[in-house]
């Protein structure tokens, strides 16, 4: 039952009431003017929501308050003009190709958000692959990670021109030989299930896992995206692509701030008296989100903290001033789960691939040109 007012109708009603065919009312979730998730009865069906349709229809009312997708201008000098169906953040919550984030990950695996964001609806590209025999080198789960990655961008670094469905079977052989470099091999089990049994933990952690990996999928955006679009236009493979963009994710100040907020997290139940003078290191807040992040707030939701954590978390935000951002959520969930320290990078960097290979897919597969321009400022030629 949604708690939260939004009224949600199945397709047929909605293409009714738009007077539309059903390639249209995609288009429509694609491009973010109808927000859309999944049927709680059916999970293979989506519904959609009606505040947006009413309001393409002329049927909302005028204080209607409906995510809308900004229209941007042309890119300024030194500045990507990227075009991307992936996702998109609109009033304060994220979308994946039109499907509120927040309300996929209460029941989506990352194999189904990832053929959300890799526009795999009629074939399933998990289906087709096979566990890969060999141990993956690497000392850290982060070390084994790239290797794979590096080890994929190698083997699929012929450029010739695929189809779709050949690319979205390969995008789902790079993630899932990435967790199982991660997580070992072992029974073929979901993806968050591997990385569970990793660490050994119980089932009801396991489910948090899942939601933490299908928030980290994608965040609109960033510098990682704009890496990953940039070598996929080149001509790269999905592997080479996404290593490129995980690269970035991994120098990211997100990442970063997953690795401090543990610390902090760690010191503040010690000390509570010591941490409050540190809430810089532990991450309340996040400059990219005029509000709070929604995906920190879904994931604690979840999380379940114990009472001591809750009460750090609690006294850090009074503190602050700002909710807690994605980064220390991520930190607080692994810390509640007792995981290993680098967990909550771990999640994140393996979660992100998912929507990395997502925009290494589209910009292959729309063939969009970036368009940007690099503006000179050093000495003038010809002055030395």
């Amino acid at each position: 039952m949604d708690t939260t007012g939004e009224r949600w109708i199945g397709r047929g009603e909605a293409l009714s009431r738009l007077g539309v065919k059903a390639q249209t009312l995609y288009a429509y979730v694609s491009r973010g003017r109808i927000a859309a998730r999944p049927d709680p009865a059916d999970p293979r069906r989506s519904l959609y929501a009606v505040r947006d349709i009413d309001r393409l229809t002329g049927d909302a009312p005028p204080e209607d308050a409906a995510p809308r997708v900004v229209e941007a201008g042309p890119a300024s000098r030194g500045e990507a003009d990227i075009a991307s169906s992936v996702s998109i953040v609109v009033s304060g919550r994220l979308f994946y190709r039109g499907l509120d984030a927040v309300q996929l990950s209460g029941a989506a695996t990352l194999e189904e958000t990832a053929r959300t964001l890799w526009g795999a609806r009629a074939a399933n590209p998990f289906a087709e692959i096979r566990p890969r025999v060999g141990v993956t080198p690497g000392g850290s789960a982060r070390a084994r990670l790239f290797a794979a990655l590096s080890r994929r961008a190698d083997e699929d670094a012929d450029a010739r021109v695929r189809d779709p469905d050949a690319l979205r079977i390969e995008c789902a052989r790079v993630l899932d030989e990435a967790v199982d470099a991660v997580a070992g091999p072992g029974p073929r089990l979901f993806l968050h299930q591997r990385l569970a049994r990793f660490w050994k933990a119980p089932e009801r952690d396991a489910q948090l896992i899942r939601r933490a990996l299908v928030l980290s999928a994608d965040v609109g955006m960033d510098p990682a995206v704009i890496a990953t679009r940039a070598v996929a236009g080149a001509g790269a493979s999905p592997a080479a692509a996404a290593l490129a963009g995980l690269s970035v994710v991994a120098a990211s100040r997100t990442v970063a701030q997953a690795v401090d907020a543990s610390g902090w997290i760690n010191t503040a139940r010690r000390h509570p008296s010591e941490a409050v003078r540190d809430l810089q290191r532990a991450g309340f807040g996040d400059p990219d989100w005029s509000g709070a992040d929604p995906r920190a707030a879904a994931l604690l939701a979840a999380a379940d903290l114990p009472d001591d954590l809750a009460r750090v978390l609690r006294d850090g935000q009074t503190a602050a001033g700002r909710a807690p951002g994605f980064a220390l959520a991520l930190a607080a969930s692994a810390r509640r789960m007792e995981l290993p320290r680098d967990a909550a990078q771990d999640l994140l960097l393996t979660g992100r691939l998912a929507g990395l290979l997502a925009h290494a897919l589209d910009q292959a597969l729309d063939g969009s040109p970036i368009r940007a321009r690099l503006r000179y400022v050093g000495p003038e030629p010809g002055a030395h």
